[in-house]
């Protein structure tokens, strides 16, 4: 059985949706990258009873502007996850806005003029994020203390395109949802006010991967990318952060319409 999300798209702008559910309206920030994925549009009734209560728990921690984190491996599923907990934050009346770190890194241009790898594990773990960019022009000022204008995007990562200007202004209520891989390394971590760690095993994470990127690059390419970059990175972010001890919310998400919260036992 599926449940429909009780969403209403009003009035959209190229930055913002207004949204009405039931009696709240409610705004939703999008990034302008063009690297995305389509919001969801339903969800078994295990799952949605999973994250509304991790939206009422987030929701309840603050009137104030707050800062969610959704890590796990390559392909565990985090940004629809991110979509599906921004939809229920807004069920409550809370503005939301959504941001993903593949929208701040460096562009590939940058790498070939400073002469540095991002093309092995190493390099990209190491290289491809632009960690001053996401702090500064997102991560702090969209906390309770911070301006409320931010950037949802610094670079396209398929264009390129320089969006480092297309500021918007998020109000008091504001909840940002940010999905990445290595969100919890010691650049951004200080910044969350909650975060979440997707668990799905090592191999599931290669063969999600592989099948979901085979479309774009060809079953051949997607394989060498997953496992001789991503797989190796991971790997480097597992040993150096141990990203699920410091997860506020550990979600097993192996499977998507059954996904179990292993810690805390409760929300």
């Amino acid at each position: 059985m599926s449940v429909q999300s009780p969403n209403l798209a009003l009035m959209r702008t190229p930055y913002a949706t207004t949204f009405a559910y039931g009696v709240h309206m409610s705004l939703s920030f999008e990034s302008v990258s063009t690297w995305r994925q389509e919001l969801p549009t339903s969800s078994s009734a295990v799952r949605r009873h999973l994250i509304d209560a991790l939206a009422r728990a987030i929701a309840d921690m603050s009137a104030l502007r707050l800062r969610v984190a959704v890590d796990g491996y390559t392909a565990a599923g985090k940004t629809v996850f991110g979509h599906e907990l921004a939809i229920a934050l807004r069920t409550l009346g809370r503005t939301t806005a959504r941001a993903s770190f593949d929208d701040f890194k460096h562009p590939w241009r940058h790498a070939r003029e400073h002469g540095y790898d991002r093309l092995t594990g190493q390099g990209y773990y190491r290289n491809a994020y632009d960690f001053d960019g996401a702090r500064n022009l997102l991560l702090q000022p969209a906390g309770p203390d911070g301006t409320g204008e931010v950037a949802l995007c610094s670079y396209d990562p398929l264009t390129g395109e320089d969006h480092r200007r297309d500021v918007v202004e998020l109000p008091p209520d504001s909840i940002l949802i940010v999905d990445s891989v290595f969100a919890f390394r010691s650049e951004y971590n200080d910044f969350w006010d909650y975060r979440i760690w997707l668990d799905i095993t090592p191999d599931l994470s290669l063969r999600r991967g592989i099948e979901r990127d085979s479309r774009r690059e060809g079953v051949d390419e997607a394989t060498n990318l997953h496992r001789d970059r991503y797989h190796v990175a991971q790997s480097i972010y597992l040993a150096e952060v141990d990203p699920r001890t410091i997860a506020d919310a550990v979600i097993d998400n192996s499977d998507y319409n059954a996904p179990r919260l292993l810690r805390p036992k409760s929300l």
